[in-house]
């Protein structure tokens, strides 16, 4: 919301506005320390709702954060880990772009730990606390009307190594079937780091499947063929499913086989597991059908070869031809990778349209993001994909040492250039469909930043005094007074995501 300070009288209940911001200046040391910070009032909230979602028994956190003692025992190593934005875990740069179930911690937020950290990490009232939050059991959608299990469990050895198997779900449908909502349902959280979705309608994976003695097939990179569709949908810990709006949907092909590759992290004990797949099909006629558009290396500047020792950056075009509007969006390179930017732009590069940005790649923890809303990209427009590759020996997560000379490959000292774009054509009004559930309004949050604290208090106290045509007006006297600064205390410390 832009700052546009009206002109009040000079008066305002027996005096001036000058006094009157002074007389309630008083109140923002006050909120600057609100009270001193607690787990129970201040970081719980924090926690809760950023951390204890993977943190609790039985999902792949490695230590629950489900209580105060449990967050205080680990609070020094909290407090570094969100100073580095190394955790929570969300890649892309939320100054760039916006998705469903972004999970960032805000610069207030950073430093509500650090303060309970430096005073000792007090508990306070326990009656503060706002409670765990509900996390679902089973489906976040409903009942599904078919399920895709694997065929039996894989068992993953505990010698903490991470490993990347593709089980093969034969989908039984005799016909092509119209599809509202794929829904991944990890059978054990211990180890299920995330998913990735593909279609098979050639039988090649299940040859690939018949030729691995355990279940499944070993696949790093992809699904080891040209599948079908390399990109039919994701699942993270945390993340929701996507459920398509009324008239847009996928189709899986009569015959086809859904492909399902885990990633299963590192464990000290041996694990086994036995996930399925939720299919929700449309109660309508889809009218648009959801279409993965890639740019792949063919659309680069340049040959896709990495030297050793040197960091090589790639951009990649792709036109748009006709007007779309996109739903998700998913980069993909190995290990050696190191940064993306996607976005498009207009014929005469007047307009801008940002897409995703990930600063710190990290193949670990890749992802299928998905806008908040059906965002439109012009036809004449195009899309841009800018990736930048450290093959140093600088870099911890070369697998080659020394570094050695990479082309494009599936195996993990090859490496990749792809984004995956799902899409629909356009229609007028696409921009007010949304992707996700509603998130909670919190009207003291003036700065957007989906936390009601410090900064919103001082940006509330620059517009008192003001009567008429208010922009931060809360209470709507269309006036900001002593009532609309209560109001915002009412909510502070609220986080509105």
């Amino acid at each position: 919301m832009g700052l546009n300070l009206c002109r009040t009288p000079a008066l305002y209940f027996g005096m001036n506005v000058k006094q009157a911001l002074f007389g309630l200046s008083f109140l923002a040391p006050m909120l600057l320390t609100a009270q001193d910070v607690t787990f129970h009032s201040d970081v719980a909230p924090i926690v809760f709702n950023h951390c204890t979602s993977c943190h609790r028994p039985g999902e792949i956190g490695p230590m629950p954060f489900t209580n105060y003692e449990e967050v205080a025992a680990y609070g020094e190593f909290i407090e570094y880990v969100t100073s580095i934005g190394y955790m929570p875990p969300w890649s892309p740069d939320a100054s760039y772009s916006h998705f469903v179930g972004e999970n960032v911690l805000t610069a207030d937020q950073l430093e509500t730990l650090s303060a309970w950290v430096g005073a000792g990490k007090p508990e306070g009232d326990p009656a503060d606390s706002p409670g765990l939050p509900e996390f679902p059991d089973g489906s976040q959608i409903g009942i599904p009307d078919h399920v895709l299990v694997m065929d039996e469990p894989y068992a993953h050895e505990g010698d903490m190594s991470e490993q990347y198997q593709v089980f093969v779900l034969p989908s039984g449908f005799d016909s092509a079937a119209s599809v509202r909502a794929l829904e991944v349902q990890p059978g054990n959280h211990n180890v299920a780091h995330h998913a990735i979705l593909g279609l098979d309608i050639s039988g090649t994976a299940s040859i690939l499947d018949a030729a691995d003695p355990a279940p499944g097939y070993e696949s790093f990179g992809g699904f080891g063929f040209n599948a079908e569709s390399s990109f039919f949908g994701a699942w993270v810990p945390g993340a929701l499913p996507v459920e398509y709006p009324p008239g847009i949907g996928r189709t899986i092909p009569a015959g086809a086989d859904v492909l399902l590759q885990m990633h299963y992290g590192p464990s000290a004990a041996g694990e086994t597991d036995q996930t399925a797949v939720n299919v929700f099909l449309s109660n309508e006629p889809i009218e648009r059908e959801v279409y993965t558009a890639i740019m792949g290396p063919q659309h680069l500047d340049a040959p896709f070869v990495i030297p050793p020792n040197q960091v090589t950056s790639f951009h990649g075009t792709l036109p748009v031809t006709a007007d779309v509007s996109l739903l998700s969006i998913a980069p993909h390179c190995h290990l050696i990778g190191s940064s993306w930017k996607v976005y498009a732009t207009s014929p005469n590069n007047g307009d801008t349209i940002p897409l995703i940005s990930i600063p710190s790649w990290d193949f670990n923890w890749q992802g299928y993001f998905t806008f908040p809303h059906l965002t439109k990209v012009p036809e004449g427009y195009t899309l841009h994909g800018e990736a930048t590759y450290d093959n140093t020996a600088e870099n911890p997560f070369n697998p080659s040492d020394p570094p050695q000379w990479v082309y494009f490959g599936e195996e993990t000292q090859d490496e990749m250039f792809f984004v995956f774009i799902d899409l629909v054509g356009y229609e007028d009004g696409d921009e007010e469909i949304a992707l996700g559930p509603g998130t909670d309004v919190c009207e003291g949050d003036l700065t957007g930043d989906d936390l009601v604290g410090v900064s919103d208090a001082l940006l509330l106290l620059s517009e008192f005094g003001c009567q008429v045509g208010c922009n931060l007006d809360l209470d709507g006297d269309n006036a900001v007074t002593v009532s609309d600064v209560l109001f915002l205390l009412g909510q502070y410390g609220t986080t509105c995501n």
